[in-house]
């Protein structure tokens, strides 16, 4: 059933929005991708929201677009199809809230795309991550997106064009993923890192997350006077004053900004 694709929960400030095709290795299909994409866009619009999570059912994260989509559409066909599949870069890209994958098992092609394209990465010791299309005829030009500014030109060159599998620790050394946990306690280790952000200033988060993400698309100077702008910004806030008040006092803050 189409509805049951994409589940989504609320647990206090944290959003958990989880993968619901486990019979499939919740592969993308066109549904499956319109739910995940609205999933993401109404996170981030909700208030009360600080932290998304977002995790799969069964054994696997994902392991890409279901190939039996690829079924000799036209050029302009697989465009549209493409697309809408695709939609959960851009969402991701320009969302305000922070966002955490948390991996198990397979993470391949689109599945690894959408891990990379999250802020965070918690990942399972057991979890596999790879761009692997390229073995079918197919190549991963949607992960290579957020693959290219983590990792730079020729690592994800090689990683897109040979379609070899890595596994969660070699994933965390390429900086592909900040942690790696053992299988048993991904859950637990992916709650605790969203709840410690969670309990952050709001305004200091989401300005933090915007700061780093225009440092990309900048040249170094021009990057460290628009740092300096927005830190300015969070500077003059109730919520900047209340944390240095609270430091000073020796006492926990309490965050005005939501």
């Amino acid at each position: 059933m189409d509805a049951d694709l994409i589940l989504t929960r609320t647990l206090g400030r944290i959003g958990v929005i989880t993968l619901n095709r486990p019979e499939a290795k919740n592969t993308f299909t066109i549904p499956f991708a319109r739910q995940l994409d609205l999933a993401l866009r109404s996170m981030d619009q909700d208030p009360a929201v600080l932290v998304v999570v977002v995790n799969a059912t069964g054994k696997h994260f994902s392991t890409g677009i279901s190939l039996d989509q690829f079924d000799r559409k036209s050029q302009r066909e697989y465009r549209e199809f493409l697309y809408q599949i695709d939609a959960f870069y851009h969402t991701l890209a320009r969302m305000k809230k922070v966002t955490i994958a948390s991996v198990k098992g397979f993470a391949l092609a689109n599945g690894a795309g959408l891990s990379f394209a999250c802020d965070l990465t918690i990942a399972a010791e057991t979890a596999i991550f790879g761009t692997t299309a390229i073995n079918v005829g197919l190549v991963c030009l949607g992960p290579a997106a957020p693959m290219a500014k983590i990792l730079g030109r020729k690592k994800t060159m090689e990683m897109v064009l040979t379609g070899d599998m890595i596994n969660a620790a070699e994933a965390e050394r390429l900086g592909l993923v900040n942690r790696v946990v053992p299988a048993d306690q991904l859950e637990s280790a992916t709650m605790r890192l969203a709840e410690r952000l969670a309990g952050k200033s709001p305004l200091a988060l989401r300005i933090g997350k915007e700061g780093i993400n225009r440092l990309h698309d900048v040249p170094y100077h021009q990057g460290l006077d628009a740092m300096d702008d927005l830190f300015a910004t969070l500077c003059a806030t109730e919520d900047a004053v209340e944390g240095v008040q609270a430091f000073l006092g020796k006492r926990a803050p309490v965050w005005r900004e939501r």
